[in-house]
Parts: C-alpha cells; structure tokens; sequence
C-alpha cells in the first residue's frame, strides 16, 4: 500500500494533482478542497489509498489521513466505491459524515450527486458505528450543516486560484455558476462543488 506521496507540485487538473516522487510522476486523484490548497511547483504531503481493478490502478489523494481513513470506511457500505466515497468527501468533511450518520440526516447525504433518499438510508444504516466518533473541535456541538469548512462559493474560488487562474477569472467563473448553485439550494440540497467546478471551467474555456 502507498500510504503517502511527498514532493513537488508537478501539475494541476480539475480532478488529479501530479507529485514529483523520485523523479516519477504519480497521478493522484483529489477532491476540488484538497486541490485547492497545492500550488504548481510548491512542495505537497497528501495522505493516499491505491485502488486496484483488474484494469487500472488508481491512486486517491487526501489533505489527511483522517480523511483517508473515511474514504476507506465509506467503501464497506455495499454499493459505495471509490468514486462515490470521493464524492461524499467533495461534498463534505469527515466530521460532517460522522455527524449525519450518527443523526440519521438523510438530506446531508443526499447532497452528495450520486445519492438518492433510499440510498441515503441504507447508507445511514451500514454506516452506524463505522465511521467513529467527530474528531474536530467542539465536534460534538455542531451540526451538520455548520460542519462545512467553507461556503460553496469559497471552495470554489479556492480551487481555480490553485489550478492557476486568477482572481478576475475565479470571480466571474464563480459568478457563470452562482445560478446553479442557487436552484440546488431552493431544492433543499446543497451546491455540487465538483459539478460547479466542471462548469466553471468550462465558462472559463468559452471566455479564453
């Protein structure tokens, strides 16, 4: 198992991060947040999980290995695999996965693309005891949706700023999308980052 990769930045994509290691570059695969926060050229630790099929093999990358861990934990549940417990982890931290299952909240895991209302309940049901208990601070005081390290919007913007647009650009791509964000939000859901990501790349495309 590689339990980490460690290096220079070598290249940025909407869905992977290429690390310099030994001269090799390994291809992981990361969430928009964790994307966000490397910087072509900057030296990066992300925690990993290899995921082996018969025909590929798949490097996942995480800003942690807490959120390891959860992505790990996810693919017990029958049906989840590594690119919906990716999603789950696009959408939402560790902690706040601990805290709907532990609540019961169907409606913070149907926010996740991929998840319908009876998925989620089933979800809710193999994942009791699984996941562990919040490890944030004041974990146990918060909810759900206060749980989220960052708006929508933040993510976002972070996220092109780390594949080298500029603010400008990030601003008005964030505003191409506010539209779709805000539908998700009058639905009673919450705005698919790694969706507005896509469109937001492709507002840029159009733009250039």
């Amino acid at each position: 198992m590689i339990a980490f990769v460690s290096g220079p930045v070598a290249a940025l994509a909407p869905t992977t991060a290429v690390i310099e290691v030994g001269g090799i570059g390994m291809a992981v695969q990361c969430t928009p947040g964790t994307l966000a926060e490397l910087r072509v050229g900057e030296e990066a630790r992300l925690a990993t999980s290899l995921v082996v099929r018969e025909d590929s093999l798949t490097l996942y990358g995480f800003a942690d290995d807490d959120e390891r861990q959860v992505f790990e934990l996810l693919q017990t549940a029958s049906g989840v695999g590594p690119r919906l417990a990716q999603a789950m982890l696009a959408v939402h931290s560790p902690d706040t996965l601990r805290i709907a299952v532990a609540a019961g909240d169907e409606k913070t895991l149907t926010a996740v693309p991929g998840i319908g209302k009876r998925g989620a309940q089933k979800l809710l049901l193999e994942l009791k005891d699984r996941l562990g208990e919040p490890v944030g601070p004041a974990a146990g005081r918060r909810t759900a949706a206060a749980a989220s390290a960052a708006s929508w919007s933040d993510q976002l913007h972070a996220a092109l700023i780390g594949l080298g647009y500029a603010t400008r650009e990030a601003d008005e791509a964030v505003a191409a999308v506010t539209p779709q964000a805000e539908a998700a939000v009058a639905e009673g859901g919450r705005p698919p980052v790694p969706q507005l990501l896509r469109a937001a790349l492709q507002s840029l495309n159009r733009t250039r």
